[in-house]
Formats: C-alpha cells, structure tokens, sequence
C-alpha cells in the first residue's frame, strides 16, 4: 500500500525528505505499487464473480420454453461453450479478459464488450452530471456551515446533511417523480436524450454525496481554521478571503478530495437503483436486465467494471494529492 508523507507546516524537510529526484522516483513506485496491487483486486473480482454468478442456475433453462426437450438443451448448450468443464471456461474467460473478450452475451447475442460500451456513455453522463450538481452544492454549503458555526445557518446545513444521509436514493427518485413529472408535469419521469431526462436522476444520485462531502469539509475547514498559522496570518493582516481560500480551503482540501473520489466511484455503483427508477438507459440498468435474464458473461464484466471504475478512481486520487498540496509525497 502507498503511504503519504507530509513535510511540516513552515515547509523544511522532515527527516524522510529526499532530493527531487529521489521523490519523483518514489513516486513512480508508488503509483507502481497501486497499479500491482489494482491487478491482483481485479484479478479476484473476475474469479470471484465468474464462479458466484453460476450457483443462480442455469441459464439454458431460461432461454429455451418450458417444453423444450433434453436434446434441444444439450444442443444449446454446447453452442454457449457452457457443456465444458467449468475450470475450462474459467481459464478461456480469464485469457480474454487482457483482451477485453468478455464473451458472447447469453440474452443479446452480440459481444459482451460492444453491449457494455454501448450503454457506457449514458452511465458517464450521469455520474458526471451527479458529480458537477454534487459539487456545486456541497463546497458552497460546507464552506457557509464551517464559518456559521453553531449559528442557525450552521443547523440548517447540519439537518440537510442528516436527511441526505437517511434518506434511500431510489426513494428520493420517486419522490422527485410524483413531484416533478406528475404533480406539476414540468421534467420527464423516464427517458434519455435531452437535458430535461438528465435532472432527476442527477439530482437523486447526487444527494448522499451532497451530503457527505459537505459535512466532511465543514469538519475540515473549522480545523484547520482553529490552527495557530492561520491564527498568526490573521494577526498579520490578512483578509478573510485571503485566509479562507489561500489558507483554510488549501489546507482542508486533501480529505475532501480522498472522499471525493470514492463519491466518484460510489455514483456509478449507486447508478443501478438510479438507472431503474428513471428508465435510464446506462450499465446499472443493464447489469440488473442481466442478473434477471442470468446472462453470465454481462453480469460478469458489469462487476468488472464497477470494480475498476473503483480502482482507477483511487489512483487517480492518491496521485492528485502531490497536485494539490506539495508538502504530500506518495512513497511506495
């Protein structure tokens, strides 16, 4: 695992300082490291899914009607490969993964890379959306709860949080609905192509992230606002502004950013219930069609993907902290 290293507040090498080049080095390891390590956890959520995803039965029985004869399914199951020895198939799974050969789906009959990519835009276009509403609303409320505290902004902030927190997603979305699309008729309930369709379901799926990001920032920013450089910047003279953006918000971003990122990830896992309840045409709602039609090879690289959406986005966060905030190193 990678560690972070911070140098100390006035910004001399601690004792694990080491020159430019020893850091960049250090660096390159550790994001090394993240990449072995990412391999190895893909690794096993493929084996796990690929052997789990074939005790909910069999899914020959689903394709073929219920008179179907015993010749008839003997013959569509060697044409699905699925009359081989299991540790076969595991290993031909295994083999085509670095080639991103998921298979054949069982239910569309087309390759399973070509149906997941297919809906892969409509998932990223809400997880974007969800992220840019999440943003917009939890910096500004975080920042407004941190410098009120204990006022009745502060409180009003706080009980937001509370109910985003408690409140389940997929009933915020029909909440949202009855509201939006059949009491006062003006957003869409279910579709996809139009800005109108992307509302609700970014609003729903952006609304436990909302919440976390924004009490976490606030606990953040009234700590380190409580610390004595910025007690000492505010005796020299410098302006809230000043201390808030250049000092307080800097200082209190490394947190925010590391949940940030597992928002990231947690919006496009959260997208199956989202995708449901508003008809959305992405991964989620496909990986649920193919859980029901028990289309294995769907079912097993929507898992993958979810897993290394999860992965990617921590990389990319543990590599952002050396951006943001020079006093942090990533050491392998």
């Amino acid at each position: 695992m990678a560690e972070l290293t911070v140098r100390d507040r006035e910004g001399s090498p601690g004792k694990s300082a080491e020159p430019r080049t020893g850091a960049g080095a250090g660096l390159l390891r550790g994001i090394a490291t993240k990449l072995g390590t990412a391999l190895i956890v893909l690794f096993c959520v493929a084996t796990v899914s690929f052997f789990l995803v074939r005790l909910s039965g069999d899914p020959v029985k689903l394709l073929l009607p219920p008179e179907a004869t015993v010749e008839q399914e003997a013959t569509l199951r060697a044409s699905l490969g699925l009359d081989r020895p299991l540790l076969v198939q595991y290993l031909d799974y295994l083999a085509g993964l670095p080639k991103l050969d998921f298979g054949t789906s069982l239910f569309y009959d087309q390759p399973v890379a070509e149906v997941l990519f297919g809906r892969l835009p409509a998932t990223l276009l809400l997880a974007g959306a969800a992220m840019v509403v999440c943003l917009l609303i939890a910096i500004p409320a975080g920042i407004i709860a941190a410098l009120r505290r204990g006022r009745a902004t502060d409180s009003g902030v706080m009980a937001g949080v509370l109910i985003g927190q408690s409140t389940p997603p997929f009933w915020v979305g029909i909440l949202l609905i009855l509201v939006f699309a059949v009491q006062f008729q003006v957003l869409p309930a279910s579709g996809y192509g139009t800005f109108a369709h992307l509302i609700l379901p970014a609003i729903t799926l952006a609304v436990y992230s909302v919440a976390v990001i924004a009490r976490l920032l606030r606990s953040s920013l009234i700590d380190v606002l409580g610390s004595d450089y910025i007690r000492t910047a505010r005796a020299k003279g410098l302006g809230p502004r000043g201390v808030i953006v250049g000092h307080g918000l800097r200082n209190a971003s490394l947190p925010v950013v590391t949940v940030i990122g597992l928002e990231l990830g947690s919006l496009l896992g959260g997208a199956i219930l989202t995708e449901q309840v508003f008809s959305w045409p992405g991964i989620g709602r496909l990986t649920v069609e193919a859980i029901t039609n028990r289309d294995f090879p769907l079912v097993q690289a929507s898992v993958l993907f979810f897993a290394a959406a999860f992965v990617v986005v921590n990389l990319l966060v543990d590599v952002s902290y050396t951006l943001l905030d020079p006093r942090v190193r990533l050491r392998s």
